[in-house]
């Protein structure tokens, strides 16, 4: 036969032979915890270096997923307990619920600074500001309480932040 994709049916690896091959894997498991958008952690903020209408302050019901894994399960068969974040939820709330953020570095940060000492905002000024940083920030969060309160051997593998179904950035990060 002239055309490779003519070949005979002999000439294919067998499925079978392929995955009988013995092979050596380690089990790993990985596991979600979501605090959805409908949980309403209302935030504001402006990315006051940006040219479009960014920069203005505006506001998301933000999402934030994290993502754990761990080769081994608990004496429950558990990475990790669903019922033991309260305390992390507590600290994300405390920066992100009803919240204006913004940038350490922002030119307007007296204003806001002034809106905070009138009782008309929540301030929570930051290095950054963004989603990008958002989801770097509660990572290094929500790292410092794993080590406090888990097993050593779960990871986090990463955290997501959502402003909306469109738009949202993910954190993690790689050792070399």
């Amino acid at each position: 036969m002239s055309n490779e994709r003519e070949r005979p049916l002999e000439s294919v690896p067998q499925f079978e032979e392929h995955f009988l091959e013995p092979k050596t894997y380690v089990s790993r498991w990985s596991v979600t915890k979501t605090f959805g958008h409908d949980l309403g952690i209302s935030a504001a903020f402006r990315q006051w270096r940006a040219k479009s209408h960014c920069h203005f302050v505006h506001g998301y019901a933000l999402a934030i997923e994290l993502t754990f894994s761990g080769y081994s399960l608990d004496d429950r068969n558990w990475v990790i307990d669903f019922g033991s974040f309260s305390d992390l939820k507590k600290n994300i709330l405390n920066f992100f619920d009803h919240k204006t953020i913004v940038a350490e570095d922002d030119p307007q940060l007296r204003f806001f600074q002034e809106g905070e000492r009138l009782g008309v905002i929540d301030l929570v000024v930051l290095p950054r500001v963004g989603c990008e940083y958002f989801a770097q920030f509660i990572y290094e969060m929500t790292v410092s309480w794993l080590e406090k309160t888990q097993r050593p051997e779960i990871k986090l593998d990463y955290v997501k932040v959502s402003e909306h179904g469109s738009n949202s950035a993910t954190y993690t990060r790689s050792y070399v």
